[in-house]
């Protein structure tokens, strides 16, 4: 009965949820998905193709936009199916994503942009005001990670944790909750990789107390750890010491002429007795009292805020990218108000067809190295087979004149423009 009762309610639950886009990418999908001017004018624009890409499980199925060509800025958007005011409900934005190209440097995330930006759509680009930017940002072996960024009181906050994006060439899902308690969970192929509280993961507000600003340190405050011994003496004699004596080995060269060489003196060599110069010791200092800090008190600029978790008209969803090397597909996006709902459209999609599209990129990779050339086998040693007879060079030689190709070349490579910088901020 239990398990009965609790199916029920995973049923409503799933029944009351409410999904405000999905997008799975069939041949329509460009009547939905706007593409922005933004840097059109300079050409370095790029857009996104429909593919399937190299390896997938399902020709049809796994088709999803595509970046492309090399070194662009990619700009689309599409509108959600109606306003999302998440007041008193979760916020899941969930899509794949594929670095088909092996991405070396270049964002694959997603924006949630609110209705106010509508008059900014027509040129949506890296200024245009979001709500919520989620997903993986490549760029070298330095960066590889999720944003969570999240806008409040119009300023961009990202997330404080260092939250670690795959950087394979295969599918994978990433999932943001937003929940009205201002928790959060971020999930990465539908496995939590992070959990916590808006509050403490984000700065969004100020601190609750700060360092009182009128308090001073008292004058009798001792911060000196260690302190002179009162109890310790100079020795006597010990400024008497010189710190180089004559060398009493030394002897006066035998060509040696006052007259002409002046009068001779020994070398000077340090001096064994000499103990430097003398300082007290040091010892720990009774009325030390430790480095001294101001008292904390209440910030009087902190206000506490239980909606940082609201957003009241989420109206768009967008790609905004710049990729050196192009290739990323974007597939099955869902925003909807309930975590489970989201997980359902990942098990339908991407979980489905893993292993078939592991198993053809695998295909693929060892077909391609198999076609590699071979390393030449070393010169002479055992095993080797016997050499043509070199005698008789009047003998027509089958490798003699013939030039082989370089394996070297010069590659220009495209000056990049300056301004490539990701303006996730």
């Amino acid at each position: 009965m239990k398990w009965v009762v609790l199916a029920v309610a995973a049923l409503a639950v799933a029944a009351s949820a409410e999904v405000f886009l999905k997008e799975t990418f069939d041949d329509s999908w460009a009547d939905r998905w706007v593409k922005s001017s933004w840097k059109q004018s300079d050409g370095s624009a790029g857009d996104f193709t429909l593919t399937a890409g190299k390896w997938f499980a399902d020709a049809e199925a796994d088709k999803g936009i595509q970046t492309g060509p090399d070194s662009k800025f990619f700009a689309r958007y599409a509108p959600l199916d109606k306003v999302f005011d998440n007041t008193g409900k979760d916020t899941v934005v969930q899509f794949s994503v594929k670095h088909e190209q092996d991405l070396d440097c270049g964002g694959g995330y997603i924006k949630l942009v609110p209705a106010s930006s509508e008059k900014q759509m027509d040129a949506f680009g890296g200024d245009t005001p979001y709500s919520i930017m989620f997903g993986p940002d490549i760029c070298g072996y330095s960066t590889r990670k999720i944003h969570v960024i999240l806008t409040y009181k119009g300023k961009n906050y990202l997330i404080k944790k260092d939250l670690k994006a795959e950087s394979d060439q295969l599918t994978h899902v990433y999932t943001l909750v937003l929940k009205p308690d201002n928790t959060y969970q971020v999930y990465v192929d539908l496995k939590e990789v992070a959990s916590g509280s808006l509050f403490e993961d984000w700065d969004m507000l100020p601190a609750k107390t700060i360092k009182d600003p009128s308090a001073k340190k008292p004058e009798d405050w001792d911060e000196r750890e260690e302190i002179v011994d009162p109890e310790d003496k100079k020795p006597e004699g010990h400024d008497d010491i010189p710190a180089t004596i004559p060398d009493k080995e030394a002897k006066k060269p035998e060509d040696w002429d006052d007259e002409e060489d002046g009068t001779w003196e020994a070398p000077m060599i340090p001096n064994p007795e000499y103990k430097g110069e003398w300082k007290p010791k040091m010892i720990k200092n009774p009325e030390y009292k430790g480095i001294w800090v101001a008292p904390d008190i209440d910030n009087p600029e902190y206000k506490h805020d239980d909606t940082l978790y609201n957003f009241k008209d989420l109206k768009y969803v967008g790609f905004e990218l710049w990729q050196v090397k192009s290739g990323s597909i974007f597939d099955n996006i869902i925003v909807a108000d309930d975590f489970e709902t989201a997980k359902a459209f990942a098990e339908e999609t991407w979980a489905k067809g893993k292993d078939a599209e592991k198993a053809a990129f695998d295909k693929i990779k060892k077909e391609e190295d198999a076609k590699k050339p071979q390393d030449a086998p070393p010169m002479g040693g055992e095993g080797m087979p016997d050499m043509p007879d070199m005698e008789g060079g009047d003998e027509d030689d089958e490798y003699e004149d013939k030039e082989e190709p370089s394996a070297t070349g010069s590659i220009k490579l495209p000056k990049e423009d300056v301004d490539f910088g990701h303006d996730e901020l």
